[in-house]
C-alpha cells in the first residue's frame, strides 16, 4: 500500500516537515517524529522540507492498463426527458478541443429511452460519434440501469478519457464507472488539458477550500475520469451540417435494482444564481450580518440576486447556493456589483465571464479591482444606502 516513510537512520527530528505539513499528519513523540497515517494526503510537502531526505513515499505499484486498447475522449451526455443538460455541450466544447489537440476521436455516449434526435443534436455541438444505447428501463434516471447500461458499452470499447458533468447524477454514476473501470476519478475539476505526447490528462481542481489549486494526472491507468460543474467550460456554437455516426448498442436489461421508483413528483424550479442577469454580492466587508438586508434590498429593487463570497457561508451569514466562485456557482450576469469583496482567487473564477462588474471596497489594492468596470473606493454599507435611496426615489 502506499505511504509516507520516515528513515530514523538519517531523520534528527528538526521539525521542518512538522512545519510544513497542511493536514498535521506528522508530530513529535518523544525524540522521534510520528505519522499519522489516516491524515496524510501523500502531497509531498513534507519531503521537500526534509534536509536531510529522510522522507520519502513508497508507492503502491498498480496494474497498468494497455494503453493502445483505449482511444478517443467521451462525454456523458446526461438528460432528463429529452432535454440536454447545458453542461453536457459544454464538456463537449472541451472535448473537441481536447481531442483536436491529441488528435483522437470524441464521443457522446446517450443512454435513454428513446431519444435518437438528440444523437444528431450532439453530433452539432462537436461529436464526431455518438454510442446510443436505448431501452425502456433507461427512460427514469435510475443510476443504477445506467451503469449497467455503460458496464455494457464498456465490454466493447474503453476509452483514453471520460468526462461527466458534475451534476447529483454525475456524481453518483461517475464513482461507480471509476470503481469498476479501477480506474481514478477528479470531481469539480476548473480547467482540464492534454499532453498531446504522453496522452496525460491534467485535471485541475480547487483543494483545501478554494485556496489551493491542485492538478492531478492518472498516468498508469485509462480511462482518465474528470466531473465538471456546470458553467465552468464553454460550449461551441452548433453546426447542424456537420456529420457524424451513430452507433447503437443492445441493453438487455436483465439487473433487479435495488431501489424501486414508485412515483416521481417535480418540486418548485427555484431560479439559481448562475442562471441571474443581475447580482449583488457581498463579502466580508459589509461587516455585519444585519446589513446583508442592504444586500437583500439592492437585489430586490433591481430584480436580481444576492451572492456571497465563500467566508459568508463558513460563518453562517448566508446559504451555500449564493455562494459564488470555484467552490460555489459560477456566474455571468449583465450586471454585477460587488460589496466588500476583496476578490480572491477562487471567487474572481467564478465571475469572469460578468458582462459589468461594479466593485466597491475601501481598499484601493483590492484584487477585486483588476475585473472590475467600474470602481468605488468607498465603504460598502454608505453606498448600497445611497443605490437603493436613487432607485426607489426613480421607481417611485
Amino acid at each position: 500500500m502506499a505511504g509516507l516513510k520516515i528513515d530514523y537512520s538519517t531523520c534528527d527530528a528538526c521539525g521542518n516537515c512538522i512545519n510544513t505539513c497542511p493536514v498535521k499528519a506528522l508530530y513529535k513523540r518523544g525524540n522521534k517524529v510520528a505519522l499519522e497515517e489516516n491524515n496524510c494526503i501523500l502531497c509531498g510537502g513534507c519531503i521537500d522540507s526534509c534536509p536531510y531526505e529522510a522522507i520519502s513515499i513508497n508507492k503502491k505499484r498498480t496494474k497498468t492498463i494497455n494503453r493502445e486498447k483505449t482511444s478517443g475522449i467521451w462525454v456523458y451526455a446526461e438528460h432528463k426527458k429529452g432535454v440536454m443538460h447545458p453542461v453536457v455541450y459544454e464538456l463537449l466544447g472541451k472535448g473537441r478541443e481536447l481531442a483536436d489537440k491529441s488528435k483522437h476521436k470524441l464521443t457522446a455516449v446517450l443512454i435513454d429511452g428513446e431519444s435518437s434526435h438528440l444523437a444528431k443534436e450532439l453530433i452539432a455541438y462537436g461529436a464526431d460519434r455518438v454510442i446510443l444505447c436505448s431501452h425502456v428501463l433507461l427512460e427514469s434516471q435510475q443510476d443504477e440501469y445506467h451503469f449497467d447500461a455503460m458496464t455494457t458499452i464498456l465490454e466493447e470499447e474503453i476509452p483514453s478519457i471520460f468526462l461527466f458533468g458534475a451534476t447529483s447524477f454525475g456524481r453518483s454514476l461517475a464513482p461507480r464507472m471509476a470503481a469498476r473501470l479501477q480506474t481514478g476519478l477528479t470531481a469539480d475539476c476548473t480547467r482540464l488539458e492534454v499532453d498531446d505526447v504522453s496522452g496525460n490528462l491534467y485535471q485541475t481542481r480547487p483543494a483545501f477550500g478554494g485556496n489551493l489549486m491542485a492538478t492531478i494526472l492518472c498516468p498508469d491507468q485509462r480511462p482518465q475520469m474528470a466531473t465538471v460543474r456546470s458553467g465552468i467550460m464553454h460550449a461551441k456554437e452548433p453546426d447542424y451540417y456537420r456529420e457524424g455516426m451513430i452507433k447503437r448498442v443492445n441493453y438487455k436489461g436483465k439487473i433487479k435494482p435495488n431501489i424501486e421508483i414508485i412515483n416521481e413528483i417535480i418540486g418548485e424550479k427555484k431560479e439559481s444564481i448562475g442562471d441571474a442577469s443581475v447580482i449583488i454580492s457581498a463579502g466580508r466587508g459589509i461587516g455585519s450580518q444585519k446589513n446583508m438586508k442592504l444586500v437583500r434590498k439592492l437585489a430586490d429593487v433591481l430584480g436580481g440576486q444576492v451572492g456571497v463570497s465563500r467566508p459568508l457561508v463558513d460563518i453562517g451569514w448566508s446559504e451555500y447556493p449564493h455562494q459564488i466562485g470555484q467552490t460555489g456557482a459560477v456566474v455571468r450576469p449583465q450586471l454585477m456589483i460587488t460589496c466588500g469583496i476583496s476578490g480572491a482567487i477562487q471567487h474572481l473564477a467564478g465571475i469572469a465571464d460578468a458582462k459589468t462588474i461594479i466593485a466597491i471596497n475601501t481598499d484601493p489594492e483590492a484584487p477585486i479591482f483588476s475585473v472590475a468596470n467600474y470602481k468605488i473606493i468607498d465603504d460598502c454599507i454608505e453606498v448600497l444606502k445611497m443605490l437603493i435611496d436613487s432607485m426607489e426615489k426613480k421607481q417611485s
